[in-house]
């Protein structure tokens, strides 16, 4: 009979097996450890790939290394090493316990919460077995057992984090004390006795007071602020965390009123919008750790007093393993492994030690217990915590299409809270296949030099073969379109100062309910309308603001408005910039990134994006013919988008081709002839662009913000942070509130 698997093979198979997937376990733990805070700071889809794969292989080794030690027992091979077998096991409990950095990949994991409890039983059963078949001639009974104990605290630490994360669970945390109000059956019994026996009554209802003061408060309070006054690093943790616990409400659409008024008040009084992207950058950090890590449950007495035991439990072990003799008899190879065990799970608890220590969940516990009197430790801390800050600086490459001294952030990778860039995506540019220039580099020219033009073809031909027959049936033409066309742009100083000062000028207008659903549902005529107010031409802006807003869909007006931006950025027409904002630069940036969010994120824009892929890939199909057809390709884009302009649009589209296609090119073409008649066109353009992206931030479903904050974080997450904080948000319109009834009885 023909072996299938060589004899050798699985006789190297017999004896590697346990010792080289408990040592992959382990390689998965570190890299698992070290690498995943990197995903909030960054959003390349290759790392998160990497990281995504080494979570659930994580799960999968340690599952069954447990199942091959547990089959393997009774086998004569290795039952003369079944004590270390044993000690192994509970290894096991410790790698799906998990590192601190990460608990779940995704939201969905959370709600797994009660599968993990399972698992937990199971494997605790499954480990404690192996160890019970060993006694009473076990001689590593002592380490084992202390393994086992920090293998079992750390499992539940896990199982207790991805509970706690859960949406029911979570949101349980939000809701307050019910309240019946007052007893309304017995007041009407009252009322119905006072009618029978013929008493004027009657029932009195008036404002409350205490409700009118808040409401007057929320809608019209604005303390004048301290131009002078910043935010130290101290008080950028401690509001952070302060907003945070009254905000996360907004991860499970689920918000209080009865801080809004604090809230509104500080962003309003703040006076350098750096200290405000600061605190909002602290507040997606908490929201991160609580959705994604263990640290909401090892910072509390609990937490800290089972973290010191398990710590403890495994620097016991290691010490035991090495003083005591224990290891006589054992293969020499094996004690080594079993020290590279014991010494990655304890090099591993110094460095989640460090962590603990080192966060912003310690650092709030030591403001709020006021341990600052120790002035040794508040230095320690206050070092930590400049080490820590974020950082501006002019760019060492001058930026495109801006002015030298813009400045950009340039926090370290390893200390960032989020990606701190802006991505982008342009239509014209991808339809003319050019690869974007990054920011940061310059792109060498990418032709084919030393190559025949038939060869050429012929790799063009089998290019398009693969993609046909192996991409797109696998569905990665989305994945392969953004490794190799969007962009990744520096996140600038100007672009944050702007957002802020529109939607700080917006809040002051949110004097009323009605204003603020008004502007949380404006998305671009609100600026047109005060536009036509204050500069006149009323006939243009009302043609921009009917046309291409409001009665068109919200990716149709998207799509129109980016296509319009770049033919405008590109065009003949030289732009004298004399402002203080580029509104160009804001403009281009904002476009791109907004396209990005429509094509590359389909689902943040869910909620708001109707048709637009349909939309979208009809308009990339008429852009491709319309180039084709005038001879344009790569690194054309000036030309194209001149060509564009130069296209009679004195009919409209829709009239030549009817509805059948959802093709917005040419309508697009329209809009920026429009716009060129604009005086002060780019800042038209820009606040435009601000006003679509609070619009998109504010109708995002919240666990998609969630989710995104876990790849990197994006500009759109900020701003939806930074509207709530406003009171920009449809939760904080509320109607009067009034009192309890009186019940009164006339002479």
């Amino acid at each position: 009979m023909v072996e299938l698997i060589p004899i050798r093979l699985q006789k190297t198979w017999e004896i590697w097996n346990v010792r080289g997937v408990i040592l992959f376990s382990l390689s998965l733990q570190i890299v698992l450890f070290l690498g995943a805070p990197m995903r909030k700071r960054t959003g390349n889809k290759l790392y998160i790939l990497i990281i995504w794969g080494s979570y659930f292989l994580a799960d999968w080794a340690a599952s069954f290394t447990i199942g091959l030690i547990t089959s393997s027992r009774n086998s004569s091979k290795i039952i003369e090493r079944s004590d270390l077998l044993a000690f192994w096991a509970p290894f096991l409990l410790l790698h799906l316990g998990g590192p601190d950095t990460i608990t779940a990949f995704a939201l969905e994991d959370n709600e797994l919460w009660l599968r993990h409890f399972l698992t937990l039983i199971f494997q605790v059963v499954a480990s404690f077995y192996v160890f019970l078949e060993t006694l009473p001639s076990n001689k590593l009974w002592l380490p084992t057992s202390l393994i086992f104990l920090a293998g079992v605290i750390k499992y539940s630490e896990r199982t207790r984090s991805l509970y706690r994360a859960s949406w029911g669970t979570f949101r349980e945390t939000m809701l307050t004390e019910p309240d019946p109000g007052p007893e309304y059956a017995k007041l009407m019994e009252a009322y119905s006795s006072k009618k029978v026996a013929r008493l004027p009554t009657k029932m009195s209802q008036t404002l409350d007071a205490v409700i009118r003061e808040s409401k007057s408060a929320f809608y019209s309070s604005q303390r004048p602020r301290d131009q002078e006054k910043r935010l130290d690093e101290f008080e950028v943790v401690r509001y952070g965390y302060h907003f945070f616990k009254i905000f996360k409400g907004l991860i499970v659409d689920l918000i209080s009123h009865n801080d809004r008024n604090e809230s509104r008040d500080f962003f309003l009084q703040i006076s350098r919008p750096d200290d405000a992207l600061k605190v909002l950058e602290v507040e997606l950090n908490f929201i991160y750790e609580v959705l994604y890590t263990k640290f909401v449950v090892i910072h509390d007495t609990i937490g800290y007093l089972l973290r010191s035991v398990s710590s403890l439990s495994v620097l016991a072990s290691l010490g035991v393993f090495f003083f005591v003799d224990c290891k006589h008899g054992l293969d020499k190879f094996d004690i080594r492994v079993t020290y590279t065990l014991l010494l990655g799970a304890l090099s591993l608890e110094a460095i989640a030690l460090f962590n603990l220590i080192f966060s912003d969940w310690t650092t709030v516990n030591f403001l709020d217990n006021r341990i600052n009197t120790n002035s040794g430790v508040r230095a320690i801390f206050k070092k930590y915590l400049k080490i820590r800050r974020s950082r501006w600086s002019p760019p060492k490459d001058e930026l495109p299409n801006t002015n030298s001294s813009e400045s950009i952030r340039t926090t370290p990778v390893l200390l960032r809270r989020w990606s701190e860039s802006v991505a982008g995506f342009n239509l014209i540019t991808y339809c003319l296949k050019q690869l974007p220039k990054k920011s940061h580099e310059e792109n060498a020219d990418q032709c084919y030099l030393g190559i025949f033009k038939k060869t050429a073809h012929l790799l063009h031909r089998i290019q398009k073969c693969c993609r046909k027959k192996v991409v797109e049936p696998l569905g990665a033409k989305d994945f392969l379109d953004e490794w190799r066309y969007a962009s990744k742009n520096y996140f600038t100083k100007n672009l944050w100062e702007f957002i802020f000062k529109e939607l700080l000028e917006k809040s002051k207008e949110a004097d009323k309910p009605e204003n603020i659903k008004t502007i949380s549902s404006a998305r671009g005529a609100y600026v047109l309308e005060e536009y036509k107010k204050e500069h006149g031409g009323e006939v243009l802006f009302e043609t921009l603001k009917k046309d291409y807003i409001e009665n068109v869909t919200y990716d149709e007006s998207l799509l129109l408005w980016h296509i319009a931006t770049e033919i405008c950025y590109h065009g003949s027409e030289v732009d004298h910039q004399t402002e203080a904002v580029d509104y160009k630069f804001i403009s281009k940036l904002v476009s791109d990134y907004m396209l990005y969010l429509l094509v590359m994120k389909p689902t943040m824009m869910s909620a708001v994006a109707g048709i637009g892929q349909i939309r979208y890939r009809d308009t990339c199909a008429e852009a491709k013919r319309f180039f084709r057809n005038k001879g344009l390709g790569p690194k054309m884009v000036k030309d194209a988008c001149e060509k564009l302009l130069a296209v009679n649009t004195d009919v409209k589209p829709v009239h030549v081709k009817g509805d059948r296609s959802k093709s917005v090119l040419f309508d697009a073409c329209m809009l920026a002839k429009e716009l060129q008649k604009l005086e002060k066109k780019w800042e038209v353009i820009s606040k435009v662009w601000v006003e679509m992206l609070s619009y998109a931030s504010n109708h995002c479903r919240p666990d998609a913000h969630s989710q995104q904050v876990s790849r990197g974080g994006q500009l759109i997450n900020l701003v939806w942070l930074l509207m709530a904080h406003f009171g920009l948000v449809e939760q904080f319109v509320f109607t009067a509130g009034f009192g309890p009834a009186k019940l009164i009885v006339e002479k």
